[in-house]
């Protein structure tokens, strides 16, 4: 609308523009509405502990090193200790848990979560939400995908186990 020389345009602040994605992951708020008790648990167990479990903490390290968050460093710490995995890497799909940081390249990162599923490996890439490109690379692997897999914001569980296919956004 216009009134003389003034354009008048609704501006919507930038947090009320990320509505449509907050209402997407409203069903799975706290794990309700998870129908996995696999996911519930990691939800339950992992996501909402502000503290580390009792165990090793040499992967809280590594990615503290690496400049990851500390929120998103103990939950991943606590994911490994919760299933159990015995070893931990960065950006290597060696390890039973591989965390893939935002810096490596597209095609690298698409190598690393194939060698990952053929070794029957979870991978946890970093940053899916930062940029286009990173977000529809992330898009491309669920879509690729096999088994389950769990978008938390911070960054995106790909479980290669004997889950079914499922996609969560918590």
């Amino acid at each position: 609308m216009k009134f003389g020389h003034h354009t008048f345009a609704l501006h919507l602040p930038g947090r009320f523009s990320t509505l449509g994605n907050r209402l997407s992951r409203a069903r799975y708020f706290r794990g309700h509405g998870v129908h996995s008790p696999f996911v519930y648990a990691v939800v339950r167990e992992v996501f909402m502990r502000r503290e580390l479990l009792p165990g090793d903490r040499a992967l809280y390290d590594a990615l503290c090193r690496a400049g990851i968050p500390q929120r998103r460093a103990v939950q991943l710490q606590n994911l490994a200790i919760h299933c159990g995995y015995a070893d931990c890497g960065l950006n290597r799909a060696d390890a039973e848990l591989c965390v893939v940081t935002a810096d490596v390249p597209r095609a690298e990162t698409l190598a690393l979560v194939r060698a990952a599923a053929l070794a029957k490996h979870t991978v946890a890439l970093m940053a899916p939400y930062a940029g286009r490109e990173r977000h529809a690379l992330c898009a491309q692997i669920v879509a690729e995908h096999c088994s389950t897999t769990v978008d938390n914001r911070g960054y995106l569980l790909v479980f290669n186990n004997h889950l079914p296919k499922q996609h969560f956004k918590l």
